[in-house]
């Protein structure tokens, strides 16, 4: 599973949350090759084996005003109606408490990391940041299209926007934030690590030579950004709906 060609790249929505700011840049350590994200401090493990797949969820210690909107539990309810198949090697679900100055350069909701070094260990991970009640979700008033789909989204998830003369601007909740992370985030994350199995993974064989699979892997990596996220969108948004069906959800 470790190419130290690859590890390193972020599948997923980079630019999914609150907004970026480029000009600040997170520090990497001296003598570390570790990335920002699969650095930890204080935290718990717990393995839960769901459709006889062994998920192994990491819980980062919080800060004072911040929280992690969704419980194990939680997760745990909506992996187990998620297709046994589209799990692959995905083993790690994270819940992340971000730095101050990563919630300020690449602030998400949650992130797919195709390749995640834990205790030297390499598998696939979703992480799911924790939210800090003391920031607030802010939405330019010029949107694209895809912009405002999403913000249509976050207002049926419960984000109670008020107007001013530039944004919309909500102060962040947890129940709302459970909402978008546990029936959005997580069965989109989901989904990009679905379309990368279609692509990457799927189409090979035992036989075949590392080459043709790096092949894939280089094409899956070329595909635009919009197409990887209308994938994950069509993913998440059919299974949110079977859910919904069958009154799974909300719980």
């Amino acid at each position: 599973m470790y190419n130290p060609t690859r590890r390193n790249r972020n599948i997923g929505t980079e630019n999914q949350g609150f907004g970026q700011n480029n000009k600040l840049k997170i520090s990497t350590p001296y003598g570390t090759l570790k990335s920002f994200y699969e650095r930890f401090e204080k935290y718990q493990t717990e393995i839960r084996i769901i459709n006889d797949h062994e998920f192994l969820f990491i819980i980062e210690e919080t800060r004072e005003n911040c929280f992690h909107s969704c419980s194990v539990n939680d997760l745990a309810k909506i992996i187990k109606h998620i297709p046994k198949e589209d799990y692959g090697d995905l083993r790690f679900i994270i819940l992340r408490q971000p730095k101050r100055k990563e919630e300020i350069i690449s602030p998400v909701w949650g992130r797919l990391i195709y390749s995640f070094e834990f205790e030297n260990e390499y598998y696939p991970a979703i992480i799911l940041d924790a939210i800090d009640l003391n920031k607030k979700l802010i939405w330019h008033k010029k949107q694209t299209i895809e912009d405002q789909k999403e913000f249509e989204k976050l207002k049926e998830d419960g984000h109670l926007f008020i107007e001013n003369k530039r944004n919309f601007v909500s102060e962040l909740k947890l129940k709302p934030s459970r909402n978008t992370q546990l029936y959005r985030t997580l069965p989109h994350e989901f989904g990009h690590y679905v379309h990368y199995l279609e692509v990457v993974v799927r189409p090979g064989n035992e036989d075949e030579d590392y080459d043709a699979k790096e092949i894939r892997d280089n094409y899956y990596m070329g595909i635009p950004k919009v197409e990887k996220e209308k994938f994950a969108h069509q993913y998440a948004n059919r299974l949110k709906k079977e859910l919904l069906d069958e009154k799974i959800i909300p719980f």
